[in-house]
C-alpha cells in the first residue's frame, strides 16, 4: 500500500507540474484556429439564418409603404401605430389568457406524469412514456386538423357521443370555447414533451438519495414534494421559460382553426397569426414586422421576470 501511493503521489504531481500552478494547459495558436475552424459553419448558418433575416425585419419596421413615391423611413412610427392597434392588444390579451391557465395545466400533468414513472410503480413504464411523448411526434398540423375533426358540430366523434348518451352537445367550435379548444390540442401535443424533460431530470438523482429517505421512514409522496421537485427545479424553468415562449408564439392551431371556424378564431386571434395576416395577405410588411419585433420584446421581458422571480425564491428559500 506504501509503494501504491508513493507511485499515485508521484504521479499526481507529475501531472500537476505538466498542467502547470492552476492546472490548466495553455492553449496554443494551432488549438484556437482549429476552434474557430470547426465552429465557423454553425456561425455562418447562424448569421445568414437568424441575424441576417432579424436586422433586415428590423430595417423594414422602420419604414412605411405607400401606393405614392415608394417606401420612406418613418422612425418609430410604426411601433406607435402598433402600440395604439386596439387588434394588436386584443390578441396579446388572449395569448396572456392562454399563458397563465393552459401553461400550468400542461406543466402540472407533465410533473405527475414524471413522478409517477419515475416512482417505478407503473406497470409498462417504456410503453406508457412512449404512448405520452407520442403526440409531440405528431406534427401540430396533423393533430390541430385531428382535433378540429373531434370538434365538428355535425359529425365530429365530440358531437356523435353526446347525441348517443342523450345529452346536447357543447359547441366547442363556438366563440366562446374556441381558447378552451385552442388549449386543449396544445396540452395533447406537448404534455409529452415536456414529461421527457422532467423524467430525464428525475433520473439524474442518485437512487442512493430516494433509498435513504425510504429507510428515514418517509413515503413517496413525501419524497417527490421534498427530494425530487427540490431537485429538477431548473428542469422546471426550463419548460417553464420555454412554455411561455410557445404561448406567445402561437400560430398553427389558430391558423387552421380559422379555415374550421372563421367566425370564432379572426385574423387578429394571436398577435403571430396578426403578423402573418398583414405581411402575406394585407401586404402591409413594415408594420407586420413592427408587430413582430413588439412581441419579441414583450416575449423578453416575460421570461426575464419569471427567471428572475423563480431565482430570487430560490435564493431565499
Amino acid at each position: 500500500m506504501t509503494v501504491l501511493s508513493a507511485r499515485a503521489h508521484s504521479a499526481r504531481a507529475s501531472g500537476a507540474s505538466a498542467r502547470g500552478p492552476r492546472g490548466s494547459r495553455h492553449i496554443t495558436g494551432a488549438q484556437t484556429r482549429a476552434a474557430w475552424v470547426l465552429t465557423a459553419p454553425f456561425l455562418v448558418v447562424f448569421a445568414a439564418m437568424f441575424l441576417a433575416p432579424l436586422a433586415y425585419s428590423a430595417y423594414l419596421s422602420l419604414f412605411t409603404s405607400q401606393l405614392v413615391g415608394g417606401e420612406e423611413f418613418s422612425g418609430l412610427a410604426n411601433y406607435v401605430r402598433a402600440l395604439q392597434d386596439p387588434s394588436f392588444w386584443s390578441g396579446l390579451g388572449r395569448v396572456a389568457l392562454f399563458l397563465f391557465i393552459q401553461v400550468p395545466i400542461m406543466l402540472v400533468a407533465s410533473i405527475c406524469f414524471a413522478l409517477a414513472l419515475d416512482s417505478k410503480r407503473v406497470k409498462g413504464g417504456r410503453v406508457a412514456r412512449l404512448l405520452i411523448f407520442i403526440p409531440y411526434a405528431v406534427p401540430s398540423v396533423v393533430a390541430t386538423l385531428m382535433w378540429g375533426y373531434l370538434y365538428g358540430t355535425d359529425f365530429g366523434l365530440i358531437t356523435q357521443i353526446f347525441h348517443a348518451v342523450g345529452l346536447p352537445a357543447p359547441d366547442l367550435l363556438s366563440p366562446q370555447n374556441i381558447l378552451g379548444s385552442t388549449m386543449n390540442i396544445v396540452c395533447w401535443e406537448f404534455i409529452g414533451y415536456n414529461m421527457i424533460i422532467l423524467y430525464a431530470a428525475l433520473r439524474s438523482v442518485p437512487d442512493d438519495v430516494y433509498e435513504a429517505a425510504e429507510i428515514d421512514g418517509a413515503g413517496q409522496i413525501r419524497i417527490a414534494w421534498s427530494i425530487k421537485l427540490p431537485a429538477i427545479r431548473q428542469a422546471i424553468l426550463l419548460t417553464i421559460i420555454f412554455s411561455i415562449i410557445g404561448s406567445f408564439q402561437l400560430f398553427n392551431e389558430p391558423n387552421l382553426l380559422y379555415n374550421i371556424a372563421p367566425n370564432a378564431v379572426g385574423t387578429d386571434f394571436t398577435p403571430n397569426l396578426y403578423a402573418y395576416n398583414l405581411a402575406f395577405k394585407n401586404q402591409d410588411i413594415n408594420y407586420a414586422a413592427a408587430i413582430a419585433f413588439l412581441l419579441g420584446i414583450v416575449i423578453m421581458i416575460v421570461s426575464f421576470v419569471v427567471q428572475t422571480a423563480i431565482n430570487r425564491r430560490e435564493r431565499q428559500s
